[in-house]
């Protein structure tokens, strides 16, 4: 088995079990076999039926008895294959939120989605499968082979040397699926990034006549991830002839070599009869290992990537520096020459960033499209390492921002906010998973959130989310903001979260966010102007540069680059 199965919490116990269970299961197929044939062997020579059904009964109760212990395995092992996979899907979601967006954005959103979702339950399906037949393999076999030993000697030599033959072709043919099957996890996730990017830019694509033209891109991906499907499929098929067609030439072998030994009088019709109904039962674990083995490509892939992403190392930090990165009114952070690229093609998203912010100032960004407003708020938020310049928080000097202590000081509110397929107090409860229900109503009221929950059915245990009841822009909005209320984190970072509102929803929305800013350092994000008569200072950001900052009367007076976009603006609406 592989060695990543002992990382699994609670695998030592279900493989304790699933061991006693399948000694019971072996000693039940011997069983089974034993009083079969006994029950023929006295049916064969003439004795009435009333006579032997105590045998029958017998070989009824070994049948029950195997069967109970196989669906007693497969609960088991079913129990703890679900534990893990819920289990891994937490601890992965959880890296996910450590590494940040940066992370997600090189590795690519659909293959990490996938991830989590496919990947979990075809890992689930790999312990399901592999730990009952595995240990089945590794103990079966050898108990059926040690009875045979004691029935017929001759028997179980053959047995014993047509093993090795089986074992060599499943290796060779296992390595050869394994390389196929890398090659089709590689191609799916292409294709799954490919096609999560296509939906991204389908508007973009059509608006500039090259739909058409990216529809042979997709075909083309598509039919690489479809060759190597069946590349995987004809190994698989070719690995199972190769296991029937070898199980079969060994039982046949031993099959022979009973027959002509009945034939000379040199064994009982009995023996004979339970060594062959036994033969089948001594090659089944291994046939069933190898035909499975397939079927756990994809979850052994799925694990091997989960333990790739949980073993990526993140940034610890002691408990003197967290205490120096705690943050008040008093708190000072310094960015200088903090630069970025998100490619190795000397492209910069931000170059030479130096800037100062003490206590609960009201921070504004703005700038054209591209001018490097999100990355700001990234690199703020520690999502994103900048590749050079450094940071000062109080009197701690660090090079990124992605500390635990500083992130969990920090609401983040993005331009569309996730909503779990959960209940929305749940949902509400994102940064405080133990609140209250009552804090949950404050922090909902607070949002204005009440009249929406008084007019579910469920109140706040009401299902939203995919699947369940869907929420209007603003409504998500507003669970993100009773989100900020409940956590009350001192620092707060706003990526263009209303770009997508009507100016009517946007309204309405100003006065309670707003309320949230009191007594926080706010980094605001936005290229709606009117959001900065409520920010003490604005930075403004042109192709990655600082070019201004001020407080907007200063800037106004100035008439450099703020005064301009205040201008574009005011000639849009006019």
């Amino acid at each position: 088995m592989q060695n990543h199965l002992w990382t699994y919490k609670g695998v030592k116990l279900t493989l304790g079990i699933v061991v006693a269970i399948t000694i019971v299961e072996a000693i039940a197929i011997i069983l089974q076999a034993t009083w079969l044939a006994e029950w023929l062997f006295r049916l064969f020579s003439g004795e009435f039926f009333q006579k032997t059904w105590t045998l029958g009964a017998l070989f009824l109760l070994a049948f029950a008895m195997r069967y109970l212990m196989s669906t007693l395995k497969k609960k088991v092992t079913f129990q703890f294959a679900e534990k893990t996979r819920v289990e891994t899907r937490k601890q992965l979601m959880a890296k996910l939120f450590e590494l940040g967006p940066s992370y997600t954005s090189k590795q690519g959103t659909a293959k990490l989605v996938n991830l989590a979702m496919e990947g979990a339950t075809q890992l689930r399906t790999y312990l399901e499968l592999i730990i009952p037949k595995m240990v089945a393999a590794c103990i079966v076999p050898p108990m059926v082979l040690i009875y045979v030993f004691f029935q017929d000697k001759l028997s179980s030599v053959i047995l014993f040397f047509t093993v090795p033959i089986i074992i060599v072709f499943m290796i060779l043919l296992g390595l050869a699926a394994k390389k196929k099957m890398e090659r089709q996890w590689h191609s799916y996730h292409l294709l799954s990034n490919h096609f999560i990017d296509s939906l991204r830019g389908l508007e973009t694509l059509k608006y500039l006549g090259k739909s058409k033209s990216h529809g042979n891109t997709i075909e083309k991906v598509s039919n690489e991830y479809r060759k190597s499907t069946i590349g995987t499929l004809r190994i698989a098929f070719l690995s199972s002839f190769a296991l029937d067609f070898f199980t079969m030439l060994s039982v046949a072998s031993v099959a022979v070599g009973l027959g002509l030994r009945l034939i000379e009088g040199n064994l009982l019709l009995d023996v004979a009869l339970v060594v062959l109904i036994l033969a089948p039962e001594f090659f089944l674990p291994l046939k069933e290992v190898g035909a499975d083995y397939h079927a756990t490509l994809n979850g052994q892939e799925a694990a091997k990537a989960i333990d790739t992403i949980l073993a990526e190392p993140t940034p610890e930090c002691n408990p003197i520096i967290a205490n120096t990165l705690v943050w008040s009114n008093n708190s000072k952070l310094k960015l200088s020459y903090v630069s970025h690229s998100h490619d190795d093609n000397g492209l910069q998203a931000l170059i030479d960033v130096s800037l100062q912010v003490n206590g609960f100032e009201k921070i504004g960004i703005v700038g054209a499209s591209g001018a490097g407003k999100s990355t700001l708020i990234d690199i703020l938020g520690g999502f994103l390492t900048p590749t050079q310049g450094s940071f000062r928080v109080n009197q701690q000097i660090l090079n990124t921002l992605n500390s635990e202590a500083w992130q969990r000081q920090i609401t983040y509110i993005p331009q569309h906010p996730y909503i779990f397929s959960q209940s929305i107090a749940d949902n509400i409860r994102f940064y405080e998973p133990n609140a209250s229900d009552e804090e949950v109503w404050q922090a909902a009221k607070a949002a204005e959130l009440d009249d929406l929950i008084h007019s579910f059915p469920n109140g706040i245990e009401q299902e939203i989310g995919t699947g369940a009841r869907s929420l209007s822009g603003g409504q998500e909005q507003r669970v993100a903001l009773a989100r900020a209320f409940l956590g009350n984190r001192p620092i707060l970072l706003l990526d263009e979260p209303t770009a997508h509102l009507d100016i009517e929803t946007e309204y309405e929305l100003k006065q309670t966010m707003t309320t949230l800013f009191k007594d926080k350092l706010v980094f605001f994000a936005t290229h709606r102007l009117h959001w900065m008569e409520q920010m003490d200072r604005i930075i403004v950001l042109k192709d990655g540069v600082v070019v201004e900052i001020g407080t907007p009367h200063e800037l106004m007076l100035r008439r450099g680059e703020y005064y301009q976009l205040v201008l574009s603006q005011l000639e849009g609406v006019q």
